[in-house]
C-alpha cells in the first residue's frame, strides 16, 4: 500500500483534476435521464402472461382502460352533467385515446312496434332541469345493469367517464397530457384518474419528486451528523463529496448506456449516499488517530491499513447489489443492483484516491491534544457515554449478549411464517395522495379498478358462441372476485330484446347479421370485438384486496374451460390481475435467489480475507441473525414483500456485513499486539467501534429520510434498512465481540502460534 499512498500524493492534482474533469461530463449526461414507471414492462416480453395481455392489446385497439371520476350528491344534476360532457369532449378530441365512453355519450335504442330509434341515454328531451328530474332520472338510468357499476354507482353519486388508449400509444406522457388538461378544466368537482397508466404517471411524479427534494435533504442531514461526528469541515466535506460524486458517475453512466430509473430504482442515490460516504468515515477516522506530524506520513498509514478492509467491504456491498442481476427476473431490479453496484465501486475507489488526494492538499489543521492533526479535537459524547459503558457490559456479559440475541432469533422465526406478499401498486400510496383516493371510489363505487380479459377465439356471429360468452358472464360474476361484466354479447343480448325477442341471443346467425347493422353505429362495441369478426372479449372488473388471490380465481375458471370446451371456439383469459401473479411469483423467486447468492458471495470473500471458513462464518454471523430478526418484524407488524421490500435482505447483507469486517479487521490487528483477546476486544470496540456507529448513524439518518415519500414500499423500505443497520451495527459492537470472548484461549493460542511461526 505503500506505493499506492506515494502515488495519490504525488498526484494528487492530477488525480483531482481528472475526476473532476469526468464528473462535469457525466453530470451533463444526467438531464437526459428518464424514468420507467410501467411495472409491466420490467417483465420479459417473451412471458407467456405478458404475451398475452400485449396480444389483447393490438387486437382489441388497446388493453390500457383508464378512468376520469367525479363526484357529486347526484352525478345527474345539470352542472355535473355539463362538467361530465366536458371532460368527455376533451378526451374525445385527445389523439392517442381509441374511444370514450361516458353517461352523456352512450347511445339507447327505443323501439315503439315497428318503429326504432337510435337516441342518447341523455339527450335534450330528457336531460334534467333540477334536482327532482335528476332524481327521478337517476332511478332509470341506475336500472340499467350496464351502466350501474359501470359508467354511474349504484348510489348515483359518482360515474366514470372511461376512455382506452389506442394501441403503440405513449400511455404514459398520455397519462400526464390527460392529468393536466383535465385539470385545466372549470369543473365543479374534483377530478380523480384511475388506471393502471394513471398509476404508473403517479408513480414517476414521485420518483421525480423524491430525487429533488429527499436526496438534498439527506445530503443536510448526514453533513449534520458528520460535523459533531469529527467536529470539522473536513469531516463533512470528504465523505459528502465521495457520496455525490459517486451518484453522478454510477446515474450518468446508467443514462449514457440508454438505461431507465423505476420506482426501484429511484433510491439509489439515497442508498450511494449513505453507503457511499461511509468509506470515506472509516478512512477518516483512521487517518484522525495517526500521531505523526508529517501529512504523508499519515496518509501512507492509514492507508495500509484502511486499502483491504474498505477494498473488501465495498466489494462484498457490490457483491449484495449484483446478486440482483442474476437472481432477478424483474429488469427494474436488475437495473437498480447494477446502479448501486456502479455507485458503490465508485464510491470506494473515491475513498481510496480522492480522499487522500485532497487530504494532501488541504491546509493542515492544528495539532490538537491526543495527536490528531486532521480533525479538531474534542470530547467525544459518544466515546465517554456509549461505547465505553458498551465495551464494559461486553466484557462482563458476555454469554447474557449471546443469549439476548439467540433469544431474538427464535422470536423472529415465529415472525418469518407470517412475511406477506404484495403486488398491488395502486396499494403503494399514502391515502390521501390522489392514486389512492381514487383507487378506493373505484373499489367503493365501481367494484374495483383491475380489469380481467376473456378473449373468445371464434365467428361472433354465431349464436352459439354468443350464448356461451353470456353463460361465462354468469358464471364469472358468481365468484366473489368480480363484481360486473361487459361483452358484446351482453349488447347483442339488449338489442335483441330491444326488438321484442324473447331470447337474449337470436336463434340463428342471420338475425344476428342482421344486428350488426344497428351494432356498429355504437362507438363502445369497437373494443368489445375485432373488425374481422373472429374475436371477441368479455372485461370484467376485478376486486383487488392484496390478498393474492388472483390464483384462486384462475382456478376457478380453469375448471369452467375445461368443463365447456369446444372445438368451435377456444377460449384464453389474462389481465392485470394476472400480470400482477406472475410479478409475485418472480418476487418469491428473486428473494429467495438473491438472496442466497448474496449470502454465498459475502461468505466466500469474508472468508478468504480472513483466511478461514470459520472466521469468516463468525464475522457473518451478526448479519445473517440481523437479516432474520429483519424477516421477523416484517411478518409480525404485516410490512408485506413488494418490489421495493423484496430489496432489503441483500442489500442489508452487502452493507451491514462492513460492520463486522472492519470489526474483525481492527481485532486481527490490535490481537498480534496485545497478545490477548480481552485488550484486542476493548480495542476495536473503541477505535472501530467509533467509526461504525458514525457510519450506523449517518447510513440510518439518510435512509430514515425515505419516511418522507410518498409512495407506502420506500417508508418502508428507509425504516427496514435503518432497523438492519441497527441490527447489524449492534451484532458487530455485541454479538461477535461476545463470540470471539466466548472461544477467547483458542484465538489467543491461535494467533501466539502464528508469531511463534514467524
Amino acid at each position: 500500500m505503500e506505493k499506492l499512498s506515494v502515488f495519490v500524493v504525488r498526484y494528487r492534482w492530477a488525480i483531482i483534476i481528472l475526476i473532476l474533469a469526468v464528473t462535469v461530463f457525466l453530470g451533463y449526461e444526467l438531464k437526459f435521464l428518464k424514468v420507467e414507471s410501467d411495472i409491466v414492462k420490467s417483465l420479459p416480453p417473451d412471458d407467456p402472461e405478458v404475451k398475452l395481455f400485449n396480444e389483447v392489446g393490438e387486437e382489441f385497439g388497446g388493453n390500457q382502460i383508464g378512468m376520469v371520476l367525479l363526484s357529486a350528491d347526484n352525478i345527474l344534476m345539470p352542472q355535473v352533467i355539463d362538467d361530465i360532457s366536458m371532460v368527455t369532449d376533451t378526451l374525445t378530441d385527445m389523439d392517442g385515446i381509441l374511444s370514450v365512453t361516458s353517461i352523456t355519450n352512450m347511445m339507447k335504442i327505443n323501439v315503439q312496434g315497428d318503429d326504432f330509434e337510435i337516441d342518447k341515454m341523455i339527450n335534450d328531451r330528457n336531460r334534467p332541469k333540477n334536482r327532482e328530474e335528476a332524481d327521478s332520472l337517476l332511478k332509470v338510468i341506475t336500472s340499467d345493469d350496464m351502466v350501474r357499476g359501470t359508467i354511474v354507482s349504484a348510489d348515483g353519486t359518482s360515474t366514470a367517464i372511461i376512455f382506452t388508449f389506442a394501441d403503440k400509444s405513449d400511455a404514459d406522457s398520455l397519462s400526464q397530457e390527460v392529468i393536466d388538461r383535465i385539470g385545466a378544466l372549470p369543473l365543479h368537482e374534483t377530478p380523480y384518474f384511475a388506471g393502471s397508466s394513471f398509476i404508473a404517471t403517479y408513480v414517476s411524479r414521485v420518483v421525480k419528486h423524491d430525487l429533488v427534494t429527499l436526496i438534498p435533504i439527506a445530503f443536510l442531514l448526514i453533513a449534520f451528523i458528520l460535523y459533531f461526528s469529527f467536529h470539522s469541515m473536513r469531516g463533512i466535506i470528504l465523505p459528502i463529496l465521495t457520496a455525490a460524486l459517486a451518484i453522478i458517475w454510477a446515474m450518468g453512466i446508467f443514462s449514457l448506456a440508454g438505461y431507465k430509473l423505476s420506482m426501484v430504482s429511484n433510491n439509489v442515490p439515497i442508498i450511494i449516499l449513505a453507503v457511499g460516504s461511509a468509506y470515506a468515515i472509516h478512512v477518516l477516522n483512521r487517518v484522525n488517530q495517526a500521531k505523526e506530524k508529517n501529512i504523508k506520513k499519515i496518509i501512507a498509514r492509514a492507508l495500509s491499513l484502511m486499502f483491504l478492509p474498505v477494498s473488501l467491504t465495498a466489494l462484498t456491498t457490490m457483491t449484495g447489489f449484483l446478486s440482483f442481476i442474476f437472481g432477478s427476473y424483474l429488469s427494474m431490479i436488475r437495473d437498480f443492483g447494477l446502479l448501486a453496484a456502479l455507485g458503490t465501486f465508485f464510491a470506494g475507489v473515491f475513498a481510496l484516491t480522492l480522499v487522500p488526494a485532497m487530504l494532501a492538499v488541504m491546509p493542515k489543521g492544528k495539532k490538537k491534544e491526543g495527536g490528531r492533526v486532521l480533525s479538531g479535537h474534542r470530547r467525544s459524547y459518544l466515546i465517554d457515554y456509549f461505547l465505553k459503558p458498551l465495551r464494559s457490559v461486553v466484557d462482563r456479559h458476555r454469554g447474557r449478549i449471546f443469549a439476548a440475541w439467540l433469544l431474538l432469533l427464535l422470536v423472529s422465526l415465529l415472525g418469518i411464517t407470517r412475511i406477506k406478499r404484495s403486488v398491488s401498486v395502486s396499494g403503494y400510496f399514502k391515502k390521501n395522495h390522489p392514486a389512492a383516493i381514487a383507487d378506493r371510489i373505484m373499489s367503493d363505487k365501481f367494484g374495483g379498478s383491475k380489469s380481467v380479459f376473456v378473449v373468445f377465439h371464434g365467428d361472433m356471429q354465431s349464436p352459439a358462441l354468443l350464448n356461451m360468452m353470456l353463460k361465462t358472464e354468469d358464471y364469472m360474476k358468481k365468484s366473489p372476485y368480480i363484481t360486473s361484466s361487459q361483452s358484446i354479447a351482453d349488447v347483442v343480448a339488449r338489442l335483441n330484446r330491444a326488438f321484442g325477442d324473447s331470447t337474449d341471443i337470436p336463434d340463428d346467425e342471420e338475425k344476428v347479421s342482421q344486428l350488426w347493422f344497428f351494432l356498429e353505429q355504437q362507438e363502445s362495441t369497437n373494443r368489445l370485438v375485432t373488425p374481422d369478426l373472429d374475436k371477441g372479449i368479455i372485461i370484467a372488473k376485478y376486486i383487488d384486496n392484496g390478498k393474492n388471490n388472483i390464483n384462486d380465481f384462475r382456478k376457478y375458471m380453469a375448471d369452467y374451460f375445461a368443463k365447456n370446451a369446444s372445438t368451435d371456439y377456444s377460449i384464453q383469459i389474462t389481465g392485470m390481475p394476472f400480470i400482477n401473479a406472475q410479478l409475485d411469483r418472480s418476487l418469491l423467486k428473486s428473494q429467495i435467489t438473491s438472496l442466497t447468492l448474496a449470502i454465498i458471495l459475502v461468505l466466500t470473500l469474508v472468508s478468504l480475507m480472513f483466511g478461514s471458513l470459520r472466521e469468516g462464518l463468525f464475522a457473518s454471523m451478526p448479519i445473517i441473525t440481523t437479516i432474520a430478526i429483519l424477516y421477523g418484524i416484517m411478518g409480525l407488524t404485516g410490512i408485506p414483500l413488494n418490489v421495493v421490500t423484496v430489496l432489503v435482505a441483500s442489500i442489508a447483507m452487502g452493507i451491514g456485513i462492513d460492520y463486522s469486517i472492519h470489526f474483525v479487521s481492527h481485532f486481527n490487528h490490535a490481537v498480534k499486539r496485545h497478545r490477548e483477546v480481552l485488550p484486542a476486544i476493548d480495542e476495536a470496540i473503541m477505535v472501530s467501534g467509533n467509526a461504525i456507529m458514525i457510519n450506523f448513524i449517518s447510513v440510518s439518518a439518510g435512509f430514515l429520510v425515505l419516511v418522507f415519500s410518498q409512495l407506502v414500499p420506500m417508508i418502508y423500505f428507509g425504516i427496514l434498512i435503518a432497523l438492519s443497520m441497527l441490527g447489524s451495527s449492534m451484532g458487530a459492537l455485541t454479538l461477535l465481540p461476545s463470540i470471539i470472548l466466548l472461544r477467547g484461549k483458542k484465538i489467543e493460542d491461535v494467533k501466539n502460534n502464528k508469531q511463534h511461526k514467524k
